[in-house]
């Protein structure tokens, strides 16, 4: 089975719990909240290829197809009432691919789609308008959550900053002492990192503290990891 047909079957994730709100971590690196009926995704940057290639560096298009399988397969699997893209969805200037996601977006029946605007969504206000997507410039207070693309610098008591940006990564060390960095969900006391859902995208390696919580994702599972485990 090559790996665009392994994405074709939804492997479910880990949970964990927040003030009576379930969070779901999958392995397509979003989180699912099973009492809101939505989806968050951070950091797709779709379109990032071909702005590469504007540049004249001959990146292909298909390494943004997996991403879109995994989009439809989380869509099909949970069928959420909305989704949040945590900024960045689309990489840069427009180039031909808005079109496209907007198209593969509107194909998907019954959920919402929001952005909250990160760096990189710096499209015209036009392009906007006439997307599928609700468009939010500033973070946004979802319930006890607070929905950002980058990390906060203050949190109210009794919230959690839902986020993106940092492209989390945990170095796990073997006992042979090889290593290797994993994308990974990170939790704080006021902060929920998510890993970057887009395939073409970097890792910034995170230094967990003894109460910090992570979720490293590995090709067919998630794996808690525990204080010590990781070497910073």
């Amino acid at each position: 089975m090559n790996e665009a047909e392994n994405l074709t079957q939804h492997r479910k994730g880990l949970s964990s719990q927040f003030h009576g709100y379930t969070f779901e971590f999958l392995l397509e690196k979003a989180l699912w909240i099973k009492e809101l009926d939505t989806l968050l995704i951070a950091d797709l940057h779709f379109g990032k290829a071909a702005h590469f290639r504007k540049s004249g560096i001959p990146i292909p298009e298909p390494i943004h197809d997996l991403d879109l399988i995994r989009l439809r397969r989380l869509h099909d699997h949970y069928q959420p009432a909305q989704t949040y893209f945590l900024g960045d969805l689309f990489h840069s200037d427009w180039n031909e691919q808005w079109t496209f996601l907007n198209h593969f977006l509107q194909g998907i029946d019954g959920t919402k789609f929001h952005l909250v605007k990160g760096n990189h969504d710096v499209l015209s206000p036009a392009a906007y308008l006439q997307s599928t997507l609700t468009i939010h410039e500033s973070p946004l207070e979802f319930g006890p959550f607070l929905l950002s693309h980058e990390p906060l610098g203050v949190v109210p008591d009794g919230k959690l900053n839902i986020c993106g940006h940092i492209h989390p990564g945990i170095r796990l060390v073997g006992r042979a002492r090889q290593s290797l960095i994993l994308p990974c969900f990170f939790q704080s006391e006021t902060q929920l990192l998510l890993p970057a859902f887009g395939n073409f995208t970097g890792l910034a390696r995170v230094r967990p503290s003894a109460q910090d919580k992570v979720w490293a994702i590995a090709d067919e599972k998630i794996i808690p990891v525990l204080s010590g485990t990781s070497i910073g």
